[in-house]
């Protein structure tokens, strides 16, 4: 949810997604941000980004919300999990980032499950670009390429 707006953020999160559909394929979809509902308090603007999330959603789709009360995987263990989504999934593996106050209960009731990067919270900007370097970094452990060091 919303743009990114640093240059150099911007650049590195272009880098990375260039590179992910050598290991399988890939979209990023960014929804722009829900500007009217700041002015009517967070409750609101979860529900409209949700909604907005949940038009993007294809039935069938596996759903992970990065949320910070997710599991925690090592990036084997999360290069692992995509490997195997990747073969039993007859759709796609979708992963959401949420706006600044997280996401709606009608997200929650909808995600298949959920994947934290960290306890801490992260502006969205730098989760996409940890995120995306991850999703690179997991493809590159598959291929047993030299990028990523236990």
């Amino acid at each position: 949810m919303g743009a990114i707006r640093d240059a150099a953020i911007s650049t590195a999160i272009s880098q990375y997604t260039k590179r992910i559909p050598f290991y399988w394929p890939f979209s990023l979809v960014s929804l722009p941000d829900v500007r009217s509902a700041r002015t009517a308090g967070p409750e609101k603007q979860k529900d409209l980004e949700g909604k907005k999330f949940l038009e993007e959603i294809i039935p069938g789709d596996f759903v992970m919300l990065l949320d910070e009360r997710g599991k925690e995987y090592t990036s084997r263990q999360f290069s692992d999990f995509i490997v195997k989504k990747s073969v039993e999934l007859p759709k796609s593996l979708v992963f959401v980032i949420g706006g600044p106050y997280g996401f709606s209960k009608e997200m929650y009731d909808r995600a298949d499950a959920m994947i934290s990067l960290s306890k801490m919270t992260f502006p969205h900007e730098l989760v996409r670009l940890f995120f995306v370097e991850q999703l690179y970094r997991a493809g590159s452990i598959m291929k047993g390429e030299p990028y990523h060091h236990d």
